[in-house]
């Protein structure tokens, strides 16, 4: 072959080998696109490729058609115990492979039976595979600033003829070493580009560790919410009926859901942890029960007082007796009414705010200062009807989808991570346009935030971790997920996919408890209709 056609032949090469590593997505992709043509173009039929990787050098890729491995890479199986790292502070001129790294110098051994470097340990695997090595090429792989990152090995070249093992060629050694330095320069960018993957998705998870730490109760929501929306994802890509059986996710789709997931209660960390863990109706800081149940004492102290001072006065000492045991008991009933009612619930009937209103009007002197028994902002709080929260307080939690939204759209996501903000923060919003921050409807929001708010609220109302109610059975929770079907809360057409494929049981095993995961009516689950529209 003369020089011409062997340098066509060469840019031929080297074209082919920079377009399929250009197109390789990720570096898995990229590692194996090298030892694929590096086997090809010099008819190798073993290749070994190695990693820079925490001071080691780590078997990445291993392959030999003679012998049938296909260990690592994009879709082989995992690489033995037998291949362990290499420390790069090894002896250099021990192994081949590591005096490739540290010098920068090819090694092309004609047969390693006949070398100076230490190839015991594959005389050994020789012996134990009754395979026999020869010829070696093995070529380092470093970046722009020639920092090893790592080395690709070839194993018995054959010629193409007589297919009789022979030695890698210089022409050859030349094509591996650029398809190497190619390979080198886009792994460099690759790893780099996995790097910031794995520093995002580190960062995503301290800050839901972040909110974790500020509220336990809601920290466990934001680590378990992406868990069942990534289920909930595979369930309908996977679904062969119903409305939404032609919805796929590719990979790229699936990680974005996933980041989303993580983030979609990043505001929270901006919401006070006295509003947010609110686990009574008259906790700010501190439970105010106390200052009420020392008011109670005062009251008590305050009529003793009095009792004795009538007593001085002549009045009689068993009626003034009498009438002091009759308001101790009192004020103590009534006392123990203002606690049960602190503690909130589902529903709060007009006789007991009446109560505390009567109970609102009792005095007590303080310092000589008479004074209201509750004052009206401890009125406020506990005619709360709902739950623990006031009006005021409901628009704070409220609030924390806003300052989600506005945290996650001020990030300069790359583009494959643009619908992040709208995935998460579309998860309090309903079909109709009457949920929030936005007032979106159904049309206005992509799938993945319609399935977002129907994993949320299940996970709300299953949570065994909230400090302001009791876990609900998984039937309870279908019921009440049932009744917001009928209000338009939710897609109705994802909810029956949600229920139809069981996705929500994995889950429920995981989390609830055991006496929890009750069963209900399926059918007439699916059957509920959307109420219709006026």
């Amino acid at each position: 072959m003369d020089s011409k056609q062997y340098l066509a032949e060469y840019l031929d090469v080297v074209v082919e080998v920079a377009q399929s590593l250009a197109s390789a997505n990720g570096a898995d992709e990229i590692l194996e696109s090298i030892v694929e043509h590096a086997m090809r173009l010099t008819s190798a039929e073993g290749a070994t490729l190695y990693v820079v990787r925490d001071g080691n050098l780590h078997f990445e890729i291993v392959r030999n058609t003679r012998l049938g491995f296909h260990f690592g890479g994009v879709d082989g199986t995992e690489l033995p115990e037998l291949f362990e790292p290499i420390p790069l502070t090894e002896d250099s001129h021990g192994r081949v492979v590591l005096h490739v790294v540290k010098t920068g110098e090819t090694a092309n051994i004609d047969d390693v039976y006949h070398s100076d470097f230490d190839f015991s340990g594959t005389y050994a695997s020789d012996e134990k595979y009754q395979y026999r090595s020869q010829s070696f090429l093995t070529v380092g792989m470093f970046n722009v600033d020639m920092e090893p990152i790592g080395v690709l090995q070839l194993i018995n070249s054959r010629n193409t003829e007589t297919n009789d093992v022979c030695a890698f060629g210089s022409e050859e050694q030349q094509l591996v070493e650029a398809l190497a330095g190619m390979g080198g320069a886009v792994l460099k960018n690759a790893l780099l580009s996995d790097e910031l993957s794995d520093l995002l998705e580190a960062f995503i998870k301290l800050i839901a560790e972040a909110v974790d730490q500020k509220s336990p109760y809601t920290g466990g929501h934001c680590r378990r919410v992406p868990e069942l929306v990534m289920d909930f994802a595979r369930a309908v890509h996977d679904t062969q009926t119903g409305p939404y059986k032609d919805v796929h996710f590719t990979e790229a789709d699936m990680y974005e859901l996933h980041v989303a997931g993580w983030m979609h209660d990043v505001g929270k960390i901006c919401i006070p942890e006295y509003v947010m863990d609110k686990s009574t109706k008259l906790e700010t800081i501190y439970d105010r029960i106390h200052e009420v149940e020392l008011r109670f004492e005062v009251c008590k102290q305050n009529a003793e007082i009095d009792m004795l001072r009538r007593q001085v006065n002549g009045e009689d000492a068993t009626l003034l007796q009498q009438e002091l045991d009759g308001l101790i008991a009192t004020l103590n009933d009534d006392f123990a009414f203002i606690q049960e009612v602190n503690i909130g619930g589902e529903f709060m009937h007009d006789s007991k705010i009446d109560r505390i209103q009567e109970i609102a009007q009792r005095t007590v002197s303080i310092n000589g200062v008479t004074q209201p028994l509750l004052s009206d902002e401890y009125v406020y709080n506990l005619c709360i009807r709902k739950g623990t929260l006031t009006v005021e307080e409901r628009d704070r939690i409220r609030d924390h989808m806003r300052i989600t939204i506005d945290m996650l759209e001020a990030l300069p996501f790359p583009k494959h991570l643009q619908r992040v903000p709208e995935f998460a923060g579309g998860h309090h919003e309903t079909m109709i346009g009457t949920g929030y921050p936005r007032g979106l409807t159904k049309d206005q929001m992509s799938i993945q935030a319609r399935m977002m708010a129907i994993v949320d609220v299940f996970e709300a109302l299953t949570a065994s971790d909230r400090p302001y109610k009791e876990p609900k059975k998984l039937s309870e929770a279908m019921k009440i997920m049932g009744f917001m079907k009928k209000d338009h809360h939710f897609d109705p057409d994802l909810l029956n996919e949600f229920v139809r494929s069981d996705v929500y049981l994995p889950f429920a095993h995981r989390y609830m408890a055991p006496e929890n995961i009750d069963t209900f009516d399926k059918e007439a689950f699916l059957a509920i209709q959307p109420k219709p529209l006026s």
